[in-house]
């Protein structure tokens, strides 16, 4: 994976289809063969579904070749595809990244407290992961979810983690919520 120059753009390609493997090697071979770099990817799976995101770069003619030919290819290959024009996400030096670890009984409502919660604190999510499984004991489902957030700069670090936690524990959440750390450390 590569990172974008200057003078490239960047093209989010969102596409949901029921082969992980062909869609993720139709998609990668035309940003190839359109001399586009694929920058980032994420593929899920989700029942029958799964959900690949690209983010591409290239020269602006690239992109447009690129753009051009998704919508046939979708067709021919059986998958659905939407193409958003990106701009590179701005330098945030003051800025500090965090892991939210959160393990509960599940509940509809979970995610989207969380999610106001952080809002409230002017944090950003950058990655969000959340699973439900039946849990082997009492047969409940139960909800894993990490939030990779980044927190504003100026921040009162244990304060954040102090409202983070009490939060947490008034809606009966296992929670921890720690600085980020790379998963391969050089």
């Amino acid at each position: 994976m590569s990172t974008p120059t200057v003078r490239e753009q960047l093209l989010v390609i969102s596409a949901l289809g029921p082969n992980p493997m062909e869609l993720t090697n139709v998609l990668c071979r035309a940003a190839h063969d359109s001399r586009c770099s694929v920058v980032t990817s994420r593929l899920t799976r989700h029942g029958e579904c799964s959900a690949l995101v690209l983010e591409i770069s290239g020269t602006w003619d690239a992109l447009a070749r690129l753009e051009t030919g998704l919508a046939p290819m979708a067709k021919k290959h059986g998958f659905t595809v939407n193409v958003v024009r990106s701009a590179p996400l701005e330098n945030r030096p003051q800025a500090l990244p965090y892991v939210a670890y959160i393990s509960a009984a599940y509940r509809s409502d979970i995610v989207n407290e969380l999610c106001q919660f952080f809002i409230d604190h002017n944090v950003e999510l950058e990655n969000l992961t959340c699973d439900t499984y039946q849990a082997p004991q009492t047969g409940g489902t139960m909800l894993n979810a990490t939030f990779t957030v980044t927190l504003p700069p100026g921040v009162q670090i244990s304060w954040l983690r102090d409202q983070f936690l009490d939060f947490a524990d008034a809606l009966n959440l296992d929670a921890l919520i720690e600085p980020w750390r790379p998963q391969n450390p050089a």
